[in-house]
């Protein structure tokens, strides 16, 4: 295996309570996120909260502020803007929360405000999407549920594989970097989409990769645990021993999503966006989460593995 990195000596678990307190905020903003998208206090998408949403391009070019403003002045003030920056220049997305109208009356609403505010500049409209606010609530309930299955297989599977507790601190982990994304997004007052949703549960099994693969290596290492019985030493050379692996996986994956950051359009952007932090987050956590982790409950209930 090409190795990128040859015979690294790093202390790894020595710095695990640095990376404890890190986590420690990561984990809460995570938490404070979730609580706000439960109690509809976060930035959910159309998906989620339900409402209506037109694309489209103005003939002449319009500053954001002048569009802002004339919605406001015709109710219309809790209204998203979103310029597109792609191939067709002036082009918007507007979103409007969901109210009693349909969403075609809305739509038609909507174009006739621009209309009227806009007479030298036309609007041509690209598409309309609708979702009621039932089922924004019924896909919240199912995209938590998602989430939830998710992180018990992950539990089974790596207790089955390798140990119960392999299995907790391995779901320990894949649950702080949803929660870091997740948080992160909400700092960065990013929209909660399906599209996000789904680079959640990638993260999720990107994550558990990754910490797979360290785990192999310890439960490869065993030997030298049931001989010296220093715990932490095991740790620190399993990782090193993949250090190699783990950060030539990492960086292919963080540029193709960076590429597709930057070059995938608009459609994609918070996608991309999810799974950059998360390469970074995952990689983080099965070096500094996951098996530091196992030390801690090595140290204070001490085991001899099988």
């Amino acid at each position: 295996m090409l190795e990128l990195i040859k015979k690294t000596n790093i202390d790894f678990i020595g710095k695990r309570y640095y990376a404890f307190g890190l986590s420690g905020l990561l984990v809460v903003l995570g938490m404070v996120a979730f609580l706000a998208v439960v109690f509809g206090k976060g930035k959910l998408g159309i998906d989620f909260s339900g409402g209506t949403m037109i694309q489209g391009n103005f003939q002449q070019n319009i500053l954001v502020a002048d569009l802002r403003s004339a919605l406001s002045r015709n109710d219309y003030s809790d209204a998203e803007i979103q310029e597109l920056h792609r191939e067709i220049p002036n082009s918007f997305l507007i979103r409007v929360k969901a109210t009693a109208e349909t969403g075609s009356q809305v739509a038609n609403q909507l174009i006739a405000v621009l209309a009227k505010e806009f007479p030298d500049n036309k609007f041509n409209l690209d598409s309309v999407d609708e979702v009621g606010p039932a089922v924004g609530k019924s896909l919240q309930s199912k995209a938590r549920f998602a989430v939830l299955i998710s992180l018990i297989g992950i539990l089974l599977y790596i207790w089955v594989r390798f140990d119960f507790r392999f299995g907790v601190a391995a779901t320990v982990a894949t649950f702080h970097d949803v929660l870091a994304v997740l948080g992160i997004f909400f700092i960065l007052q990013k929209e909660i989409t399906l599209l996000v949703i789904t680079a959640l549960l990638t993260l999720a099994g990107y994550s558990l990769t990754d910490t797979v693969v360290v785990f192999d290596r310890i439960r490869e290492n065993l030997k030298l645990f049931r001989k010296r019985g220093d715990f932490p030493s095991l740790i620190n050379t399993s990782i090193n021993e993949v250090l190699s692996r783990t950060i030539i996986t990492s960086t292919t994956v963080f540029l193709v999503v960076t590429v597709l950051f930057f070059l995938g359009g608009e459609v994609v952007h918070d996608f991309a966006l999810a799974l950059m932090l998360g390469v970074i987050v995952g990689t983080y956590s099965s070096i500094f989460v996951a098996s530091p982790l196992m030390v801690e409950w090595e140290r204070k209930v001490p085991k001899r593995f099988k």
